[in-house]
């Protein structure tokens, strides 16, 4: 085929579902384990809670490299450096689905890491800047719908695959759904140059930007809160529930449903107050961990707290990568990459805490643990709102 005979899909929202998909393809890989620790722990001869432990290797590395690796890479063109970055994907996920033991398992993932934290330090501003400005919430809703459909279709059919496959077929298929995704992107983006990506001397502004570190410090306490549960969500609900295979996968397709109408509500609710979005779903996050073992006692009221937890957590990440990118907009790639960061160390935080949790007080307590964290995170954002609101009122 003629290189015109492309020019129909280097329109811009044919570029914004291709981001949407490798967003897809991305969240998918990061949690499928999630849904297979069990597998995995078997066929490696590990307690599930200790196979949990890969969600924080893989999402500390990615806390560690996202900065550095953004810094070095922020003057390659965004095209070329996508197809860099699902080179390195394919490639580890090549090496994760043959892995013989944890050691191979962990540098496929680590390679994996990398590649993550690259593309969710440059999707976010890649995907508004295909889009008139007027349009930047509802690219960002249809990024995060990528991380939805992932939770829906992609973390249970992996989960479904490694119990009739094994566990290394699901990434070998992860690997080759990322090889297409990859053409996908390469038909549809246009070039685009390097844009107020930011460089070192930009973190010292950053720095000193207080709301931007208030969000980001509300973001490692209620990510830790989230993935504290959130990580052991399949042997919580085998114990407590006592549900079988078939209803914990329809209960993590349940979840990432929940992101779909949380999408739309973010672009028609979020725009109107912005904080007071952040600050509702922060709280509200905090109240569904409290709840959880109460609700998990029957499968109906599991499945309407699984809904409603699955809408407020991708509200959350939303919120909180519009309000990074409206208060950095000189250096986005900069502190997109510190966001995706920082999100991770809430990841491995919370996974580390729920494996913690689980060893000394048993897994039906992961919830009120992770509720506690997920109040004092509630608390922070009020109390930083409130004291922002009145400095601002007394500069009038």
């Amino acid at each position: 085929m003629a290189t015109h005979d492309f020019a129909y899909f280097k329109r811009p929202w044919w570029g914004v579902l291709a981001l949407t998909f490798a967003a897809f393809v991305f969240n998918t890989t990061e949690f499928v384990p999630v849904g297979l620790l069990t597998s995995i722990g078997t066929s490696l001869d590990m307690e599930p809670t200790d196979v949990g432990l890969m969600l924080t290797i893989y999402a500390w590395t990615v806390a560690v490299a996202s900065m550095p690796l953004t810094l070095l890479v922020r003057n390659v063109e965004r095209r070329k450096l996508m197809m860099q970055v699902f080179a390195l994907f394919i490639v580890s996920h090549i090496v994760t689905g043959v892995a013989p033991n944890f050691t191979i398992l962990m540098i496929g993932r680590i390679g994996i890491a990398f590649a993550h934290a690259v593309f969710w330090s440059i999707s976010v501003s890649m995907v508004v800047r295909l889009v008139p400005a007027d349009d930047k919430s509802r690219a960002l809703g249809f990024l995060s719908i990528g991380t939805s459909i992932a939770m829906v279709a992609g973390i249970p059919i992996g989960r479904v695959i490694g119990e009739a496959l094994g566990w290394r077929t699901t990434f070998q298929i992860i690997g080759c759904a990322a090889a297409v995704v990859m053409a996908a992107l390469w038909v549809t983006l246009p070039e685009l140059p390097s844009m107020r990506a930011g460089s070192l001397r930009s973190l010292p502004g950053l720095l000193k930007t207080p709301m931007l570190m208030v969000f980001y410090a509300v973001t490692v306490l209620t990510v830790t809160a989230h993935f504290s549960v959130y990580t052991y969500f399949e042997p919580f609900v085998h114990l407590v529930n006592h549900a079988s295979n078939g209803r914990i996968t329809y209960l993590l397709v349940l979840f990432g449903v929940a992101g779909v109408p949380a999408a739309i509500c973010f672009h028609r609710l979020y725009p109107r107050q912005p904080r007071q979005f952040v600050l509702g779903a922060v709280t509200l996050v905090a109240a569904c961990l409290l709840l959880l073992f109460p609700f998990a006692l029957t499968i109906g009221t599991l499945s309407v707290h699984v809904l409603l937890w699955g809408g407020l957590i991708i509200s959350f990440g939303l919120a909180m990568q519009a309000q990074v990118l409206e208060l950095a907009p000189d250096a986005t790639d900069l502190a997109v990459s510190l966001f995706s960061g920082l999100y991770n160390v809430g990841i491995g935080a919370g996974a580390l805490l729920g494996n913690y949790i689980a060893h000394e007080f048993g897994l039906p307590w992961v919830g009120s643990f992770g509720g506690v964290v997920g109040v004092v995170s509630a608390v922070f954002c009020w109390v930083s709102l409130v004291i922002a609101r009145r400095v601002r009122e007394r500069r009038e």
